[in-house]
């Protein structure tokens, strides 16, 4: 799986995460969502509980520890869920953007904006080949779901401008991620990526976290490492 990840930029697991644990968390965050402003999933999720115990499971744990080394911790976590009335698509692109502490000049990154209290920027490409993102799936999501879909090998071409990221569309076959229940999607946040709207939308419930080791240049600082 390793070897697929550091060549095509991703891989995919079978179920690997308790049904008790899946289901805390499907409470946890519907809880979280009515006070939410965002549509269609809720920043912050590692506020909760149960996203916490989710990261300690050795099947995750030990995945990051994989990719990014030994000193793996979770920077980022985020709920995604498509429904009836939030079932978007997204178009190719990466995953440039990471939530810090407090705003610093820094070469290399940029593009600043403050998210549900939470400042972000743009990071440079020597942090981002550095992280990994681990999807786990608390419903199952099949190829009528907007499963993600991914262009292999082009995170190997660091971070892309407009014009090559359509160069990469045009020449290279995608491929759907389906994923059961429990599974999980781990992929490099400058592979490209892009969803289409489910075809029979329902929830299709997805945390998403987000791991690094070490920290960051410039005397930033991640607004949450665990």
């Amino acid at each position: 799986m390793i070897r697929g990840l550091e060549e095509n930029g991703w891989f995919a697991s079978g179920s690997c995460v308790p049904d008790a644990l899946l289901d805390q968390i499907a409470a946890e965050c519907g809880e979280a969502s009515s006070g939410s402003r965002r549509r269609g999933g809720i920043r912050n999720l590692l506020e909760l509980p149960g996203v916490c115990d989710l990261v300690d499971i050795p099947a995750v744990r030990d995945l990051a520890a994989a990719c990014v080394g030994d000193g793996a911790r979770v920077v980022r976590g985020l709920l995604f869920d498509k429904t009836a009335t939030s079932n978007w698509k997204v178009p190719w692109h990466q995953d440039l953007t990471i939530a810090v502490r407090e705003r610093c000049e820094a070469p290399d990154f940029g593009a600043w904006s403050r998210k549900e209290g939470v400042l972000h920027l743009q990071a440079s490409a020597m942090v981002l080949e550095r992280m990994v993102a681990i999807r786990v799936h608390i419903d199952p999501c099949g190829l009528d779901n907007g499963p993600v879909r991914v262009l292999p090998g082009s995170h190997l071409g660091g971070r892309l401008s407009a014009a090559e990221i359509e160069d990469w569309v045009a020449r290279t076959q995608p491929v759907a991620c389906a994923v059961p229940r429990g599974g999980i999607l781990a992929f490099r946040p400058l592979l490209l990526h892009a969803s289409s709207p489910a075809k029979a939308p329902g929830h299709r419930r997805v945390v998403h976290l987000e791991f690094a080791s070490g920290p960051l240049p410039h005397g930033l600082a991640w607004h949450a490492r665990i």
